[in-house]
């Protein structure tokens, strides 16, 4: 494939705190599998960051089908954390993240304090692992997840264990099923999380007619797609405003450059893609020139710079 331009590659750099990255697009975690079968797909310089789909200390089935289930505009998934565990993760799939170029961000979580502390301390040591997302946010898992999300003294001490027995920075994983967003994006950051993710998946259900019950087996599922981005955006910009220091990786929604531009502007520095990839997995090819082109007819100059300007038009 055509390799972008140079002036492309120069707008399109930014930084999430500490880490450089040479493009805002990041694959999210659980839509990207563990980045090889997407190989075939895509410029891997289209990609500043991947996150490999979450990882448990030991190999995990997941839920029972049926775990998808497609909505009017995106999707319901109850998948449960399936993954093959971080001893065959290091030792079989970071080999080949490493060889894309992009930065490694490993996506983890536990169903204990001590299982997401020893998980963080071993994936962290990881060659070439740039930063840890923890996952305090998924609704399809009976333990962790968004028990340990949705209240700020929890988070707070979770995030502290974590980051001192970690070898590279932890960005932590939001949920937005809570009453404030921004208390629980506080609490992470005095934990001492490097940046927020935001956000993961909204808790929905769909209802099957003939059977009267409900599609997932679970039940409930995270709704994902084009319906959350108004809820993602303003999740963001409301974290921006509280808390101008904390960087921010937006999720939720995207399905074109101008859906990114919108989170840069309300402030976040990177963009995570996922269900997208689902239906086009070569998509972040076509974001990066969309964005690329959006910079130019907005005068926008670079992604960092256009980063958190909609709180300034007042």
């Amino acid at each position: 494939m055509e390799a972008p331009v140079e002036n492309d590659r120069k707008s399109l750099r930014t930084r999430f705190g500490t880490i450089a990255l040479r493009s805002p697009l990041v694959a999210a975690s659980g839509c990207f599998g563990y980045g090889a079968e997407f190989d075939s797909y895509l410029d891997w310089s289209s990609v500043g960051a991947i996150i490999a789909k979450g990882i448990s200390l030991e190999p995990r089935v997941g839920n029972p089908p049926p775990r998808i289930v497609e909505t009017p505009a995106g999707m319901l998934n109850s998948i449960g954390l399936a993954n093959v565990g971080s001893t065959a993760f290091l030792e079989e799939k970071l080999p080949f993240l490493r060889e894309t170029g992009a930065s490694i961000w490993v996506n983890f979580f536990g169903e204990t304090f001590a299982e997401y502390v020893e998980c963080a301390r071993k994936l962290s040591r990881g060659d070439g692992v740039a930063a840890l997302e923890m996952n305090v946010s998924c609704p399809n898992v009976k333990s962790g997840g968004m028990e340990f999300g949705a209240c700020p003294e929890t988070l707070h001490k979770l995030t502290r264990e974590c980051v001192e027995v970690s070898d590279c920075p932890i960005i932590v994983k939001m949920t937005p099923n809570v009453t404030d967003i921004t208390a629980v994006a506080q609490a992470a950051a005095e934990g001492g999380a490097l940046g927020v993710s935001a956000i993961n998946t909204i808790l929905g259900m769909a209802i099957d007619l003939e059977k009267r019950r409900p599609v997932l087996a679970t039940k409930h599922g995270g709704l994902s797609g084009p319906a959350i981005r108004p809820v993602g955006v303003s999740a963001v910009y409301r974290i921006r405003q509280a808390l101008p220091d904390l960087p921010v990786c937006a999720s939720g929604g995207v399905w074109s450059g101008r859906d990114v531009v919108e989170y840069l502007l309300v402030g976040a520095s990177c963009v995570q893609i996922g269900t997208l990839n689902f239906t086009e997995p070569g998509a972040m090819d076509r974001l990066r020139q969309e964005i690329a082109e959006l910079l130019v007819r907005y005068e926008l100059g670079t992604v960092e710079r256009s980063v958190g300007l909609a709180h300034d038009c007042r």
